[in-house]
């Protein structure tokens, strides 16, 4: 029968060295330069470099230097809510009692803002990747 030591894949030398605990030294395993450091041709990276170019979608969180919440948004955050707001969740509320669903689907969200009387109007002010903008809607 093996013993429990050797099937953890260590040596007889390894097993009774004392000084073994990487954790007891304080050289850092890693050898070389880091490579997020050098350039795609010294680290061997083919693919795009997607460090550069404004990546900013307008759905970003983080807010930079000079870029402010509109006063809905910081209101909704502070606990204020626009009618337009408490309508949508009032809905989204309902929906989920009555269909028994903790967890609607985007799908079903869609489907309580049409109900509710959105529609697409006007032509998206953010930026999509590789995501083809949906047919308006006439305002009648």
């Amino acid at each position: 029968m093996e013993q429990p030591s050797e099937s953890c894949g260590q040596t007889p030398e390894r097993r009774n060295r004392k000084d073994s605990d990487r954790r007891d030294s304080v050289v850092d395993r890693r050898s070389g330069l880091d490579r997020r450091q050098l350039s795609a041709q010294e680290s061997g990276y083919a693919g795009p470099d997607r460090r550069s170019g404004d990546r900013r979608t307008g759905l970003e969180r983080r807010r930079g230097p000079g870029l402010r919440r509109s006063d809905d948004r910081k209101a909704a955050e502070e606990g204020e809510m626009t009618a337009e707001q408490f309508e949508l969740i009032m809905a989204i509320e309902t929906y989920k009692k009555v269909n028994k669903r903790m967890f609607p689907t985007w799908t079903e969200v869609l489907e309580v803002m049409k109900q509710l009387g959105y529609r697409k109007v006007v032509g998206r002010s953010i930026k999509l990747e590789n995501v083809p903008e949906p047919g308006l809607e006439k305002v009648a």
